[in-house]
């Protein structure tokens, strides 16, 4: 009779699931990945500005400005990443960097074989497929190798700086990291994947690095107000955040 009751009542009993962690760094991890992979594939353009034209800015003529179609989405990643680092620290970071790392790796991995499927007689769209998503070495090496060495760099360097200034000084933080990530990154990326899009003269090269580096590195100086305020926002609502306070500064 104990032996059926209690059967009843853990029958009765609701379904055992895990608890999500409180906090927003799951959430933050997820857009992170997000934006790597969309930045990515929207980088297999090349992008031209002002080509064959005579625009002039006050008596400046204005240059052909070399880049690619991750140009406008890329720099995300990177105020992302100065979240996950001034809110959580480089080992989280890091951890972060190695899931983009591995959703990056899945992706292009996915594309390949998918190439190597058959194609159905009713699609007619394999060769822009191929061309929009297919698995160029060269620019793969050349996107997980800038990602990689750029974010660490990016994190690293917001950390350090951070265990000498604590809580003040938040833009020289997340201003010198940029520097050293995007500089790192640009370089990198730009210098193996550049003949893969056709950049083939030394002028185009080192347009295409310039452009790539001041305009990741301005857009992220743009935009420092909504990251002070992301980085507040979280701060606030992260229940493991302690800030030091500024009497046991040494």
């Amino acid at each position: 009779m104990t032996e059926s009751v209690q059967s009843h009542n853990r029958a009765s009993e609701p379904a055992s699931f895990a608890h999500i962690s409180r906090g927003y760094y799951a959430t933050m991890v997820a857009l992170f990945t997000a934006t790597l992979l969309i930045s990515n594939i929207c980088a297999t353009k090349g992008v031209a500005f002002f080509v064959d034209q005579n625009v002039t800015l006050g008596p400046f003529q204005v240059l052909p400005i070399i880049t690619d179609g991750g140009f406008f989405l890329f720099p995300l990643a990177y105020v992302i990443g100065d979240v996950l680092s001034e809110v959580y620290g480089f080992k989280a970071t890091r951890r972060a960097i190695y899931i983009g790392f591995g959703a990056l790796l899945l992706a292009a991995l996915s594309f390949w074989f998918t190439q190597q499927l058959p194609s159905a007689d009713f699609y007619e769209n394999e060769a822009a497929f191929d061309a929009v998503v297919g698995v160029v070495p060269r620019l793969l090496i050349a996107g997980l190798a800038g990602y990689f060495v750029g974010q660490l760099l990016n994190s690293a360097v917001l950390v350090l700086i951070k265990e000498r200034t604590r809580e003040k000084h938040l833009w020289a933080r997340l201003i010198g990291s940029t520097v050293v990530g995007e500089f790192a990154d640009t370089l990198i990326f730009c210098s193996i994947a550049a003949g893969a899009i056709g950049i083939s003269t030394w002028d185009d090269f080192i347009n295409y690095v310039i452009v790539g580096f001041v305009w990741k590195t301005l857009v992220e100086i743009l935009v420092m107000p909504v990251t002070y305020r992301a980085i507040a926002f979280v701060k606030k609502r992260e229940p493991s955040y302690a800030p030091v306070a500024d009497g046991l500064l040494p």
